[in-house]
């Protein structure tokens, strides 16, 4: 991948403040900003069905929060509904498609036309909520020149080109960890403000640059530990968790219970458990 010029940046990792500080529009929180396409959705699903009104109530229950928390969300919004009635559903998500943006064109660059790459831009959601996808983007001379979802993967080199006259302020990474930072370095000087990143690392950006993280292999383990809790199961059952998780987990569960004076696999005794004195918890050690 191409290296643009390197970039004073600062970590994107979000400071203790970040669900407190007010958006710079007008003053909405980031935290009601975030929930704000939870509720476009349950409300688009409504009219789909053409419901014309909806209580706080259900709307918070479709949305998955408290129905003083949306009530309060709305109340930034400037909407307060009516006593006995509720909300006005098309209303209301004009309003909220209004404040996201939504009720204008957003051209975006799609970067890394791999599997992933090619499943973004054949999408279908982007175009229904606003985005257009204005171009795919890759380095690999064995992709460039194909097609997905109707348009042409160009090369890296005419990143500039394309967001200059396309005018792009959203970039999507879907590039392999080790290109992502030169590629998002490309995007920031090419004038491009806002990133969308799939790829599993953190990547550093200037003041002013917006970036959202997707990581899928994170939320599948939180989804794990919640399916171990659901089955009952315990971190210290024997070794069979630790058995089947990744090498580098299985090290860093030995490395530590060497670290604490006992063997790198305690011997189970009767009943398949550690023997008193080792750090049996340590089977269910996951990465960071």
């Amino acid at each position: 991948m191409a290296i643009g010029r390197s970039t004073q940046s600062n970590s994107q990792t979000p400071d203790q403040g970040a669900s407190r500080r007010p958006s710079r529009a007008r003053g909405i929180p980031e935290a009601t900003v975030a929930r704000l396409p939870l509720y476009l959705r349950a409300l688009t699903a409504l009219s789909e069905r053409s419901v014309p009104t909806v209580s706080s109530e259900e709307l918070a229950a479709a949305a998955g929060v408290n129905s003083a928390k949306l009530r309060k969300d709305f109340s930034y919004l400037g909407s307060y509904g009516t006593r006995g009635v509720g909300y006005d559903v098309e209303y209301l998500v004009y309003q909220i498609s209004r404040e996201l943006g939504l009720t204008q064109d957003w051209p975006v660059v799609i970067v890394g036309i791999g599997n992933l790459g090619h499943a973004l831009a054949n999408y279908g959601g982007f175009a229904s909520r606003g985005f257009r996808v204005a171009a795919l983007l890759d380095a690999d001379p064995s992709v460039v020149g194909s097609s997905a979802a109707g348009l042409p993967v160009r090369h890296m080199d005419e990143l500039e080109e394309i967001v200059a006259t396309q005018h792009v302020s959203i970039g999507v990474i879907t590039t392999p960890p080790g290109a992502a930072q030169q590629v998002c370095d490309r995007l920031v000087e090419a004038g491009v403000t806002s990133i969308l990143n799939f790829a599993p690392t953190v990547l550093t950006v200037p003041d002013g640059v917006d970036v959202r993280k997707v990581d899928l292999s994170i939320e599948l383990q939180i989804l794990a530990f919640h399916e171990q809790r659901k089955a009952g199961e315990e971190p210290d059952r024997g070794d069979s968790v630790l058995d089947r998780a990744p090498g580098p987990v299985r090290a860093a569960a030995a490395k530590l219970r060497r670290a604490a004076g006992g063997p790198a696999k305690p011997e189970p005794t009767k009943g398949g458990k550690p023997p008193k004195g080792t750090d049996g918890d340590l089977s269910a050690v996951m990465p960071a």
